[in-house]
């Protein structure tokens, strides 16, 4: 392999696990917001719990499930030559821009959707519409529209279900019961998170390592499920403190109740994602749970101006990060060869 290229591997590995660095702090209100809103656990020990688990589900999910999700990411664009390490850079860095504008905004945004986006930009660019894989894509960006929409309703549903089963109920020792539940439903999502995120970036990493020859074939080798796993890890501990009080106070004002609804119902649409090998948002799926946890309160309890801010944050992030991508794809055909 010449040295040119060496460098430019490390070089793309270095900037997928940035990637995975912003998603992971970008995305650590998903599993402690709520945790944190409510004052069942205190923020370090939050982060610092979720950081753990994070890691833990993103080794556990790919020995279990065999990367499922890494190989439908690293499938969306494939055309018949190998992808330029410049080119998924380039991808990478759109993908990145987006996580650090929203995350600078406060505005809980998709890492997944980033990503997607800066992959098809710089298909579009790079190679045209041949090399995207369209029977990949249509059922990744279904699940990522669909998967909020589950969580707003089964949280609406069963935060229904619970205020009937509950009535009555004095709220000190409901709230202190919740509060405990909460402990294994944030777990439950940092969980998830991991299991579900990690493997986008071992997709991109990998699909490196084919372009480059280094593997002959789409397997995630086992060093990069690691390093993948460390770098959303250490990600999440560094807390993305802007989206963590706007999903935990700003969306709605939050019970025990709500928190422990939000979560288990979101990290029950993760897992179900998972499972079915589609890349799904994390942040959507727990901002439309948290929504629909407080809408059985009447339209009053959802601060709407800030869910219109979320929702036109979600509709934006495909476009722009492909833009972006595809933007810094054509400055670089200049130097390589498509």
């Amino acid at each position: 392999m010449p040295d040119l290229t060496v460098w430019l591997l490390a070089a793309t590995i270095l900037v997928a696990l940035g990637f995975d660095f912003t998603n992971g702090f970008h995305d650590t209100a998903n599993a402690v917001s709520t945790v944190i809103g409510t004052r069942a656990l205190p923020p370090r020990i939050a982060i610092g719990v979720s950081a753990t688990l994070n890691l833990l589900g993103a080794v556990v999910a790919t020995q279990v499930l065999h990367t499922k999700v890494a190989n439908t990411i690293g499938g969306l664009v494939a055309p018949k030559e190998s992808i330029a390490l410049g080119f998924i850079i380039a991808a990478l860095v759109g993908a990145i821009v987006w996580n650090l504008v929203t995350w600078r905004a406060g505005l809980p945004s998709s890492s997944s959707h980033a990503l997607i986006g800066g992959l098809v930009g710089m298909g579009l660019a790079a190679y045209g519409t041949r090399a995207i894989k369209i029977d990949k894509l249509w059922p990744t960006v279904v699940a990522l529209v669909t998967s909020p929409i589950a969580g707003l309703i089964v949280a609406y549903l069963l935060m229904v279900f619970l205020s009937n089963v509950l009535r009555g109920v004095h709220p000190g020792p409901a709230n202190r019961t919740f509060r405990l539940l909460q402990l294994l439903s944030s777990s439950f999502v940092s969980f998830s998170h991991g299991a579900n995120d990690s493997q986008k970036t071992m997709a991109v990493i990998t699909l490196a390592l084919v372009s480059t020859h280094v593997v002959k074939k789409f397997a995630v080798p086992w060093w990069v499920v690691i390093i993948a796993a460390a770098a959303i890890g250490l990600g999440t501990y560094a807390g993305g403190w802007r989206i963590i009080r706007t999903m935990g106070q700003r969306i709605i004002r939050l019970e025990p109740i709500n928190g422990f609804v939000a979560e288990t119902v979101g990290a029950a649409v993760i897992q179900g994602a998972t499972q079915l090998a589609l890349p799904v948002s994390t942040t959507h799926v727990v901002s439309g749970a948290v929504m629909g946890s407080g809408a059985p309160r009447g339209l009053a309890a959802v601060r709407w101006g800030v869910a219109r801010s979320i929702a036109i944050a979600w509709i934006l992030t495909i476009p722009a990060s492909a833009i972006v991508a595809a933007a810094l794809t054509l400055a670089l055909r200049v130097f390589i060869r498509a």
